[in-house]
């Protein structure tokens, strides 16, 4: 095999990362390098980009170390079977791009994946080795992701945390079965154990020794996970549950959800084609109802049969939809909790109504200037000066929501 620059390498590697989709950056303890002393930033110093209401938004260098792996998991494109071009970074190499895209103001940080290469362990070890040198050698203080293996040494897995920002194990599929039928080498039981430890490691760093002490951190923003969408006949309900369990049992920063891709020579079992992206980005907000807005797995997933997510609308509007005997809500009287089920009310524009209210009634303009969108949810509420009339309870409710049909095009 012809020798890769490292340019080819890169173009390899970032593009074979694409698919793993559990990145992000927020929720990380402060450290940076304005006091002169070393280099980078997990702050908002180098490349600022928007702010989101739960952290920064930064830009990552994501990238496996390498697309080789002895495993065989059907829906992966890296799997050891497939008929794809392999690349594989020194730990050096992986050292300068990063310390070297920082300089140019690229990146502020590193998501770093990888593929199997003879083991676990001598997977892990690289990757840890990495982290290492760009906290100690490099003094790089800005932020890393690290994607953990699973099945590697437990004392690998606790010196990653130290080192990284935060950690992710993908539990990949949305159940046993599914892991089993299309990724025999990997336990579940395995991965849960892993994220479990990840989850005390995390626990017993927050404690405080009887002389105050604090132990070293690990890990501090988190760890984070990866469901694939469609792959198998899981249906949003299945996914959801799944999710819900995650982060009550390891206390998970995230999950996301990627939408399986076809790849090339792929199994029989798998889908001919993905999923429709919408059903992903329902998902999300599916995910977010469950987790802000106290709504019960149940609720989300009844609203349409079979147990799949109405892709026409969202998920607290179909909701709401369902259940029109509970509208319209009285903006002045209402409970929080009852105000958060109100299409087009998000958590932030609640507490400014609950604020509003201390001091006076809130009016129709009140709601349009702290934010609400009036668009949907005026057929959903009263307030002072306006009421919805029989719009609630209208029969063509619905397709004032869903998207205009569309002709379709032969070319």
């Amino acid at each position: 095999m012809a020798r890769l620059t490292l340019k080819e390498k890169l173009a390899i590697l970032s593009d074979a990362a694409k698919y793993d989709a559990s990145c992000a950056s927020s929720g990380s303890t402060k450290r940076d390098s304005r006091d002169g002393k070393g280099l980078g930033s997990n702050e908002g110093s180098g490349i600022c980009h928007a702010y989101a209401p739960d952290g920064r938004c930064i830009s990552l260098l994501k990238i496996l170390m390498t697309n080789f792996c002895i495993y065989d998991c059907a829906y992966c494109i890296n799997r050891v079977s497939s008929n794809v071009q392999r690349a594989r970074f020194s730990v050096e190499e992986v050292v300068q791009l990063t310390i070297e895209f920082y300089r140019r103001n690229y990146i502020e940080g590193l998501f770093l994946s990888s593929g199997i290469i003879r083991s676990p362990d001598a997977t892990m070890v690289d990757m840890v080795r990495i982290a290492r040198k760009l906290r100690e050698e490099e003094n790089f203080r800005g932020y890393i992701h690290l994607k953990t293996i699973p099945d590697a040494a437990p004392e690998l897995i606790e010196e990653a945390g130290r080192l990284a920002d935060r950690l992710s194990i993908n539990v990949e599929l949305p159940t046993d079965a599914s892991v089993k039928q299309h990724a025999p080498e990997k336990s579940p039981d395995q991965i849960r154990k892993a994220m479990a430890d990840v989850r005390l490691r995390r626990q017993a760093a927050k404690d405080r020794s009887h002389t105050g002490k604090r132990p070293p951190r690990f890990a501090p923003a988190g760890q984070s996970t990866q469901v694939i969408v469609g792959a198998d006949g899981a249906n949003d309900a299945t996914i959801l549950g799944q999710s819900t369990r995650l982060y009550g049992s390891y206390g998970l920063k995230r999950v996301y959800y990627s939408a399986f891709s076809p790849i090339p020579d792929a199994s029989s079992r798998l889908p001919l084609i993905s999923p429709p992206l919408q059903r992903e980005h329902r998902l999300y907000q599916a995910d977010w109802l469950l987790r802000f807005y106290d709504f019960q797995l149940d609720e989300i997933t009844g609203v349409a049969p079979g147990g799949n997510l109405d892709l026409e609308v969202d998920p607290k509007l179909a909701w709401a939809l369902a259940n029109r005997a509970q509208f319209p809500v009285d903006v002045n009287h209402a409970s929080r909790e009852m105000l958060l089920r109100v299409p087009g009310f998000g958590v932030k524009t609640v507490n400014r109504i609950l604020g509003t209210r201390r001091h006076r009634r809130v009016r129709y303009e009140d709601l349009l200037r702290i934010g609400a969108s009036m668009k949907k949810a005026r057929s959903f509420i009263t307030a002072q000066g306006w009421s919805p009339g029989a719009l609630t309870d209208s029969a063509d409710l619905r397709a004032r929501f869903t998207p205009p049909p569309e002709q379709l095009s032969l070319f």
